[in-house]
């Protein structure tokens, strides 16, 4: 697509508009990320988080067309390793009840607070990443914060006022991912954002909701599963493309594809 630029929004937003592909992936992740938003109401967010950490699988596949075979060894190896981790996941909740919190409100605020000041810090000052995964991380920090706004929303009652920071987070995480694919790869801009789309909210799973561990041995997996999930986004994210792959992905990733 022709380089975007936020100084012409309106222009930008038609181009995207404009794009039959584009106006198909967003399509696809919104209906994603409302079976998402069901899944929260049903489940802790870190385990939501973690099973929905399975969609870069699909986005490394998407990449070469359905051939697995095409793929680098580090990401045949992430894919592997993040299907172990769904695998793991599956057993550790044999026979448990998975459970959440409400969180304190002062918690909430500065967790959400320091996660996009960080985001804003990484789109403003140049760090020795290149730009594509600098902006992947700020990407994966906003909508992180909206994942967890999206959980907070899900509990109803006074909570519903995080749905202003749900379509803040979402829309800024958007702009500034579709910013990153056009410095870089699709497959390091996405692994990267998704890495840290999944892994924040699961540790906010634990800290700001108070989920806890299955006992004895499921608690074991469970951990197994959350570091395989993640180790293979990281793998993803730290995989190297070619420049060509940048213009094949236009939507974020995971709901999260962050939602797929």
């Amino acid at each position: 697509m022709p380089p975007l630029s936020p100084r012409r929004p309106f222009r930008s937003l038609g181009l995207l508009l404009g794009s039959r592909g584009w106006v198909i992936g967003f399509a696809t992740e919104t209906a994603g990320w409302l079976v998402y938003v069901a899944a929260l109401r049903l489940a802790p967010l870190s385990l939501v988080q973690a099973v929905s950490a399975s969609g870069i699988a699909v986005l490394a596949l998407f990449s070469v067309h359905g051939h697995p075979g095409r793929l680098a060894l580090r990401e045949r190896l992430a894919v592997g390793i993040a299907l172990i981790g769904l695998v793991l996941l599956s057993l550790s909740l044999v026979g448990s009840r998975p459970s959440s919190h409400t969180p304190h409100a002062v918690g909430v605020v500065l967790w959400l607070g320091a996660s996009a000041g960080a985001a804003a810090a990484l789109i403003v000052v140049r760090i020795r990443l290149s730009r594509a995964a600098a902006l992947g991380l700020a990407a994966g920090l906003l909508f992180a914060d909206g994942d967890i706004s999206a959980k907070l929303v899900s509990s109803g009652g006074i909570w519903l006022v995080a749905l202003l920071s749900l379509i803040v987070c979402y829309a800024a995480g958007t702009s500034v991912l579709q910013a990153a694919f056009q410095h870089g790869s699709a497959l390091t801009a996405a692994g990267i954002a998704t890495l840290v789309t999944n892994a924040v909210p699961i540790a906010a799973g634990f800290v700001l909701f108070s989920e806890s561990l299955p006992p004895g041995a499921r608690g074991g997996l469970q951990i197994a599963a959350f570091a395989s999930i993640v180790a293979s986004a990281a793998l993803l994210g730290s995989s190297v493309a070619t420049p060509s792959d940048s213009s094949k992905a236009v939507t974020r990733p995971a709901p999260g594809l962050a939602d797929a």
